[in-house]
């Protein structure tokens, strides 16, 4: 069922299925909820599943110049106010993961487990955090070929050709990112701090889930995160967007985290 709340005077937009525990779903960037179908329809069965549209994304609008990790963790309490939920489980896909640990650091004692999901509590490097601004002023005049680009650089050569239908409908998906949208959320990351701390001192359940391929994160880091923040990691064989290139088997994961 699609429902929102409103927020500083715009409406966060969010799906909400099945009963039993909340888990929260949190998409990436130039995504929104509408990634989480596959997951959600399977988690659904035994679960109660909120599947949230991040500021700037799908149909929740842009909320000023800057979309910091603390902002939009805001609208998150916000919709899981409304909601009453107390505990929950939490997967973030990319930004969303930065969300979801931030949301964690902000309230930790209502969370039941996080996964990070082809993400990471580390911050930028400064190669990264340039190519960041650079893809700022690059969307101000060519928005459209950045995001063509960007967006399938996130696949394997591989997952390009046998993925191909899915790989349109989301870049169908990611263009509909306003200009603005696509900034502020970039500048978030940018900025961002890191956030290892939060799996180092907590207590509640710990995921990441990471891909042997990954363009954007080094799967020997990840691995090395892991360990150095005592979080379990599995490793599936594709790059950046497992719930395309791995959906099965990232189902079954997801389904084990949250089962106990």
């Amino acid at each position: 069922m699609q429902k929102s709340i409103s927020f500083k005077n715009i409406n966060i937009s969010f799906s909400d299925l099945g009963k039993g525990q909340a888990i929260i779903l949190l998409h990436g960037f130039l995504e929104n909820k509408t990634m989480w179908k596959g997951v959600e329809k399977q988690l659904s069965k035994r679960n109660r599943v909120i599947a949230i549209d991040l500021l700037g994304h799908g149909e929740t609008a842009c909320l000023g110049y800057v979309h910091s990790l603390e902002l939009f963790a805001e609208a998150i309490e916000a919709v899981l106010k409304q909601l009453k939920l107390r505990r929950y489980f939490i997967v973030g896909h990319s930004l969303g993961g930065y969300v979801a640990l931030t949301l964690a650091d902000r309230n930790p004692d209502t969370i039941k487990g996080l996964c990070l999901l082809n993400s990471t509590s580390n911050e930028d490097d400064e190669e990264r955090k340039a190519l960041r601004l650079r893809a700022n002023t690059m969307a101000q005049h060519n928005f459209e070929n950045l995001i063509r680009m960007s967006f399938i650089n996130l696949f394997t050569a591989s997952s390009r050709e046998k993925f191909k239908s899915e790989i349109n409908t989301a870049l169908s998906e990611a263009l509909h990112t306003k200009v603005q949208s696509y900034i502020a959320a970039n500048e978030g990351m940018r900025t961002r701090k890191n956030q290892s701390q939060v799996l180092k001192k907590t207590s509640f359940k710990k995921l990441i889930i990471a891909g042997r391929k990954d363009p954007v994160l080094d799967i020997q880091k990840s691995i090395e995160e892991a360990k150095d923040t005592n979080t379990d990691i599995e490793i599936l064989d594709g790059g950046h967007m497992s719930h395309i290139e791995n959906s099965k088997d990232l189902i079954a994961i997801l389904q084990n985290f949250v089962r106990g």
